[in-house]
């Protein structure tokens, strides 16, 4: 590597490195040296340049990328060239910035960055080390080593061969309409769900089918329900689009309904999981799915009902959807296949009630445009050819086996200290602590031992009950007993809970 000063027409200060040995080609090493004097404002404008030919002699190389540098700078703007007298530099850096004497400013200070209050809660949230694993118990963690990939792989190369050429352009805002057909069949059929194909939207997950909502659907200010305890990912979409999230409590029948009718009667919206409350795992009773879908009605108010996992559901068949019972057109209905098929897929989807889909479609063309058009032709050949089905049939008896080795493993175990509570349905379930424990530290320790448990109590917004949520979707059965051994050597230590 050579280093020389530039010749005398430019300060002596200014230097750079040329290294024969670098993977960058010596015409960027000469351009990115001389963008990086006027931009530290070591090269000044109007000060003239030396020729190529000169230049290259003096740093050691050829003339070629001394020109193809000197080329590259004028086009952007950095050198400018005058005929008959050669090539400088250009006056392309702003002024420095002043504050006018006498007068308070508003402006920033130089160097400060102003950036939206709104995140400010996401990046106050505590640190999550029961998120920073995989193996025993980490949540929403499915059984994907059996998942079909052979098939899987066979479908999207069939598409990636042969691809329709409208299959290569800018799609509707809604998604692939063959698989947005399949979703509703399958809609209809096993969730009870009253759907059409021009209903559907095709989201990047249940994560982004929240988000499209919440932007549609909630305005700065509005008050909208949550459970409590609730999924967290929903009230962080919420807050993020400005609602005041009034904090509802769930029983062993789901939301109380009541309870949010007189903390807040006129909410704009309500997020519930009703087939499978998250995370205690309660179902919405047949009393409150019609008492809610009343108080929708009369309010003007919005249902998101997030159907994330309902399909596992181990002793009777999967309870009906919320959607099926409206008849006033007030449910959004949220579903996803990334945790029936793997996560990294991201492939979820939004039932929108059809005078809506106009407003989601605006929402969803400014957010993204339209979502990956393969992914979604090998998945309505998933659905149509019986892949889906078979997986769900196979998975299904998995978690059953998975769930009666970690309901047992805890029995035996951990007898008197845990109780067990949403264990028939979904891939994960609560193990209560008694009410003195403090079960974030619980987590953080078995974190630490290699065990993803996460605190119940990172679930509510109001006075916790503390507990570990435990999830067996992707544990195998001998790895579920270990795990749970390990969890009573942590948790019967002294001070083992606290």
């Amino acid at each position: 590597m050579s280093r020389r000063p530039l010749p005398e027409a430019l300060p002596g200060s200014l230097a750079f490195a040329v290294d024969r040995n670098s993977p960058t080609p010596l015409y960027r090493q000469i351009y990115q040296a001389f963008r990086d004097a006027i931009t530290d404002r070591r090269l000044r404008a109007g000060a003239r340049l030396p020729s190529t030919r000169s230049l290259g002699e003096e740093i050691g190389v050829s003339r070629l990328p001394v020109v193809e540098a000197f080329e590259q700078l004028l086009a952007e703007g950095y050198f400018e060239a005058r005929v008959g007298v050669g090539t400088f530099v250009a006056d392309v850096m702003p002024a420095p910035s002043t504050a006018r004497r006498g007068a308070a400013s508003s402006a920033p200070a130089p160097g400060r960055r102003v950036v939206a209050l709104r995140p400010r809660k996401l990046l106050a949230k505590k640190p999550e080390p029961w998120l920073g694993g995989r193996g025993a118990f980490r949540l929403s963690q499915p059984a994907v080593e059996h998942f079909p990939f052979t098939v899987w792989a066979a479908l999207l190369a069939r598409h990636a061969r042969n691809p329709k050429a409208s299959d290569l352009h800018y799609a509707d805002p809604l998604g692939h309409l063959p698989f947005r057909e399949a979703v509703a069949a399958y809609l209809r059929a096993s969730r009870g769900v009253r759907c059409e194909a021009d209903q559907i939207m095709v989201t990047s997950g249940s994560q982004q089918a929240l988000e499209i909502a919440a932007r549609a659907l909630v305005d700065p200010g509005d008050r909208v329900w949550v459970e409590d305890p609730g999924y967290a990912g929903a009230r962080d979409v919420l807050a993020m689009a400005g609602a005041r999230l009034v904090p509802v409590a769930v029983d062993e029948e789901g939301l109380r309904v009541a309870s949010g009718i007189a903390r807040s009667p006129k909410a704009r919206a309500v997020h519930v999981t009703p087939s499978h409350q998250y995370p205690l795992g309660s179902t919405l009773s047949a009393a409150r799915r019609l008492q809610l879908l009343e108080w929708a009605r009369s309010s003007g108010a919005w249902i998101l009902e997030d159907d994330y996992d309902s399909e596992y559901r181990y002793e009777s068949p999967p309870i009906a959807a919320l959607q099926g019972l409206d008849r006033d057109a007030r449910v959004v209905y949220i579903g996803t296949l990334s945790k029936i098929l793997f996560p990294a897929l991201r492939i979820g989807y939004l039932v929108i009630p059809r005078d809506l889909v106009p407003r989601f479609a605006a929402v969803r063309d400014a957010m993204d445009i339209f979502p990956a058009v393969n992914p979604q032709a090998a998945l309505a050949d998933f659905l149509a050819e019986g892949h889906f089905a078979r997986h769900l049939r196979r998975t299904r008896r998995i978690y059953l086996e998975r769930r009666a080795a970690l309901v047992e493993a805890l029995r035996h175990e951990l007898r008197g200290v845990v109780e067990v509570l949403g264990d028939r349905a979904g891939m994960h379930l609560v193990a209560t602590l008694p009410r003195t424990a403090r079960d974030r530290a619980v987590a953080e320790r078995a974190a630490a031992r290699g065990l993803w448990t996460m605190p119940l109590s990172a679930c509510y917004l109001g006075p916790a009950r503390p507990g570990l949520v435990l999830g067996y979707g992707g544990v195998a059965p001998s790895e579920i007993l270990t795990g749970v051994r390990r969890l009573r050597e942590l948790l019967t230590a002294p001070g083992g809970s606290r």
